[in-house]
């Protein structure tokens, strides 16, 4: 079988950030890097379980609903994918600042945190989740959108 395309990135150089991973016909994958892979330092499940909650229900209610495909956890925990559709690169990073903004300083129930609304909804941990997003919240701030590339 081919080498996907994300296992060509190499990983000892990825820094936190937000990159274009992929274009797929009209459909851009952003990659959020909340963490530098392999170092030891991982979103907990419960961090990352939360933050998937908050990030998917703020970016479908946005005002770039529109352009958002799907909103979801890495499997190495290291951060998220954001696919969009129509949106520029500005778009998505302004999306990408905004969510991580709300994120930081959410208060409340988590969004489909109910045993009728997720597969695993016990597993939440909303204060390591709010500390994540604040820690990446300068990371995102710092970028411009000429600059998300690998």
């Amino acid at each position: 079988m081919e080498r996907i395309a994300s296992f060509c990135v190499d990983h000892t150089k990825l820094m936190p950030g937000m990159y274009l991973s992929r274009q797929d016909g009209d459909v851009l994958t952003w990659d959020i890097r909340m963490k530098r892979p392999n170092q030891g330092d991982y979103l907990s499940t419960g961090a990352a379980h939360t933050i998937e909650h908050l990030f998917a229900t703020y970016a479908r209610n946005s005002s770039y609903s529109q352009g958002v495909v799907y909103v979801g956890p890495m499997g190495c925990r290291t951060g998220f994918y954001l696919l969009t559709r129509g949106l520029s690169p500005a778009q998505a990073l302004a999306l990408t600042v905004d969510s991580f903004r709300f994120m930081a300083s959410y208060e409340g129930p988590i969004p489909g945190a109910s045993e009728v609304e997720c597969g695993n909804y016990r597993d939440m941990d909303l204060p390591a989740a709010r500390a994540e997003c604040a820690a990446m919240l300068p990371v995102l701030e710092a970028l411009t959108a000429d600059g998300l590339h690998y």
